[in-house]
């Protein structure tokens, strides 16, 4: 493989190789991960500003009202938070009460914001009982109990759980929502026990919320649509609720053969299922929370390549960072894609690369087929700005890594 071979499936206008180089948003990327010394996670924030139009343009076309709210939760890199901010196009999603005090010192305002989370503690509770604007969806009778112990008169949501779900290849592990019981949000036969004890306390509720899965893409869609139509038969169940959050999930491609979320079909799926026509005149604000669909492909983790050997049969390239620094590939099968950041002359073959933890599971990729690489050179490994620096570990003490917005 040389500069002159067929794109790259994975190739766009914004991440490509120009005279043989690697760049992603118009920057060079090898020169980057040499200043770093160490590995290197890099963002676009180009990318995630094409995404954030995009996900408008097209929820736009329906002519329902919506916000969006990026789940904080898959990049949490500072610079990259402020960023979205600046675009005045994306609220956030939090999970945590950890979340919510970074979101704040990002300067976003408790009404921008919405959080929703399982399990709480009576300590998450108070403070989210402090933060009187902040919209909570509780997902649970004791979270209802609770909360309105803490806060009478303060509206809510309420998590559901259709009981559908959908991910990624249709990957169980990535279903929030489905066949097996999981333990997100309230079923269909607790619903109506929990719009009683909301009233009993004192908690408006003025909005739903639903997460069905993560990573979904075009061939998903159908499902999805399935989960999003047994989640308007909860709305209609609730006519107070003037919101619907519909969750996020979206995916990018992660393979060759992927076929790219058409976010048109997505939107029509929700105008077909929420719009007055389909709910008898009613007229509701859509929510989504995408995560990875604006920040994955939009990052990449360089690494240096310190071991090129063969053992048996098997070509080992050996990289400086291992599955620690994001651990998703290994937890979910959703890949890293490797690319040199510098292309060669000469034959590609396939190879296995891995990390430096001393665990059997760390490899980022088998049996890959890769243009000649050579000890100190950097590979950068594709689609790591989501769920990747966010979920990173210091196993062995190999913690270490920097991060980078590029604008």
């Amino acid at each position: 493989m040389t500069a002159s071979s067929p794109p790259y499936w994975w190739q766009r206008e914004d991440l490509k190789y120009s005279s043989g180089r690697l760049a992603l948003g118009g920057h060079d990327l090898e020169p980057l991960a040499r200043c770093a010394g160490k590995p290197l996670f890099v963002y676009s924030a180009a990318r995630i500003s094409r995404k954030l139009r995009l996900l408008h343009e097209a929820l736009s076309a329906t002519g329902m009202p919506f916000r969006v709210f990026y789940a904080m939760k898959a990049n949490r890199f500072q610079p990259l938070l402020c960023h979205i901010r600046s675009t005045g196009l994306a609220g956030l999603d939090l999970c945590s009460p950890g979340e919510l005090q970074l979101a704040l010192s990002c300067g976003f305002r408790q009404e921008h914001l919405s959080f929703t989370a399982g399990n709480l503690s009576a300590a998450d509770l108070e403070i989210l009982a402090r933060h009187t604007r902040l919209l909570c969806n509780l997902d649970s009778l004791s979270a209802i109990r609770r909360f309105g112990e803490l806060a009478p008169g303060r509206e809510i949501g309420l998590r559901i759980n259709p009981g559908r779900g959908v991910g990624y290849g249709d990957n169980e592990r990535l279903r929030y929502a489905g066949g097996a019981t999981t333990k997100f949000g309230l079923y269909e036969d607790a619903f109506g026990e929990a719009l009683d004890l909301a009233r009993e306390r004192d908690l408006p509720v003025r909005a739903l919320h639903m997460h069905v899965g993560s990573g979904f893409l075009q061939e998903q869609v159908g499902a999805w649509e399935e989960a999003l139509a047994a989640g308007a038969a909860f709305l209609r169940r609730a006519p107070d609720v003037e919101r619907f959050n519909i969750g996020g999930g979206l995916g990018v491609p992660h393979r060759p053969g992927d076929l790219e979320l058409d976010l048109g079909a997505w939107a029509r799926a929700i105008q077909r299922q929420l719009s007055p026509k389909a709910l008898g005149g009613r007229r509701i604000e859509v929510r989504v929370e995408p995560g990875d669909y604006l920040v994955k492909d939009a990052g990449a983790l360089l690494l240096e390549v310190n071991t090129v050997e063969l053992k048996r049969d098997t070509c080992f390239v050996g990289l400086n960072g291992g599955f620690n620094l994001a651990p998703e590939p290994v937890y979910y099968d959703l890949p890293c894609q490797p690319a040199p950041c510098i292309l060669r002359e000469g034959d590609a073959r396939c190879v296995t690369l891995a990390g430096n933890i001393n665990e059997a599971l760390d490899i980022w990729a088998r049996d890959e087929l890769l243009p000649p690489v050579e000890e100190g050179d950097i590979v950068a490994l594709l689609n790591a700005g989501g769920y990747a620096s966010a979920m990173s570990m210091n196993h062995c003490l190999r913690g270490d890594f920097l991060e980078r917005l590029l604008v």
